[in-house]
């Protein structure tokens, strides 16, 4: 049985590697799925072993209350916690992952868990059909 945990090697905390993430250019891979907006980057020097490092921004500006902000951050932390093993990462990849609440209100856990498999399923094609050497797409 596969367990459905979440470790420290999970979420992104270096500020480096966070500034690298937003800046411009800087990201490989951005989708928007309503209400979460995912923002990735291949980051082949992070030292931890975990093929996704992953980060949750609410920001203040869509929800004004903290007790909403904590509770869709909760939200997207458990859809992901329960999801990401069904779309796993080529071997050896390293990729750091953002995930950027959009909507102006608390938005059902269902919608949520919707999204958040409709972008990581649309992140492990991206990178799981991206050459990292030719910088090309592989077709078949």
């Amino acid at each position: 049985m596969k367990t459905f945990g979440l470790y420290k090697k999970q979420k992104l905390c270096s500020t480096c590697a966070i500034e690298q993430l937003f800046s411009a250019g800087g990201a490989d891979f951005s989708r928007l799925c309503y209400p979460l907006r995912i923002v990735a980057r291949r980051n082949s020097r992070r030292s931890s072993d975990a093929p996704m490092a992953f980060l949750i921004s609410v920001p203040k500006k869509r929800l004004r209350h903290a007790v909403d902000r904590v509770l869709m951050r909760r939200r997207v932390r458990e859809a992901f916690r329960l999801n990401h093993h069904s779309y796993p990462l080529p071997e050896g990849e390293r990729v750091d992952v953002a995930f950027v609440y959009v909507a102006n209100g608390t938005t059902p856990y269902h919608a949520v868990e919707n999204a958040v498999k409709r972008l990581l399923k649309g992140l492990a094609e991206h990178f799981g059909t991206h050459s990292s050497t030719t910088g090309s797409y592989d077709r078949q």
